[in-house]
């Protein structure tokens, strides 16, 4: 019976003490959230023109697996991968990127009509931009590598018109996962540069 007593009476006391502050709680970090950000449209140093009224459709984008997560990715000189628990992406990184091509296409191509996919199928879409990363390496201390493999294909004649590679790589600053959200934008944006080019050399 006294044993009893002595464990309720601790139980009590250390009720009392959490109730008064004198115990903290450990609490897990709160996770943080980050987004892509497409180039301000007055601020592009360039407009490529295009024929008016064209209809381009973005997407899907195919990501590789170990990307496919909220968690945003990193990876060691000694090539492990490290998924972070507490800093993650706002979207899905797919949906994200697509996003952010057709927004810095909209802004690079002013004349043209940029959709993202899924997209209503009575919009007669000319060109649908298909990009696939091949390889996001990024090191928080150092560069994003960014190797994607894209296509154009010409919808209304069922046929691909372009097939491209681009390889890019870009300063993580500053060295945490706000740059590398920045550094991935900013690999996009040239991304969607190359895109805008060599879309409007279709003749």
């Amino acid at each position: 019976m006294s044993l009893i007593k002595n464990k309720y009476c601790l139980s009590l006391c250390a009720a009392c003490l959490i109730l008064s502050g004198c115990i903290s709680i450990p609490t897990s970090p709160t996770p943080r959230f980050y987004a892509l950000s497409a180039v301000n449209g007055n601020r592009v140093s360039k407009k490529i023109e295009i024929a008016s009224g064209l209809i381009i459709g973005v997407g899907p984008v195919k990501i590789p697996e170990y990307l496919d997560r909220p968690q945003m990715v990193t990876i060691s000189q000694e090539k492990m991968l490290k998924f972070d628990e507490f800093d993650r992406w706002g979207e899905s990184l797919d949906l994200g990127i697509a996003r952010l091509i057709r927004e810095d296409l909209t802004a690079m191509l002013p004349e043209a009509n940029i959709t993202m996919y899924p997209w209503n199928p009575l919009i007669a879409v000319k060109y649908q931009v298909v990009p696939e990363l091949v390889q996001m390496d990024s090191q928080l201390d150092g560069d994003m590598h960014l190797i994607v493999q894209w296509s154009v294909i010409d919808l209304q004649n069922s046929k691909t018109v372009i097939i491209k590679r681009f390889d890019y790589r870009a300063i993580i600053v500053p060295q945490n996962y706000s740059g590398l959200a920045k550094a991935l934008s900013s690999s996009c944006a040239a991304l969607s540069s190359q895109i805008a080019q060599e879309l409007a050399a279709l003749k």
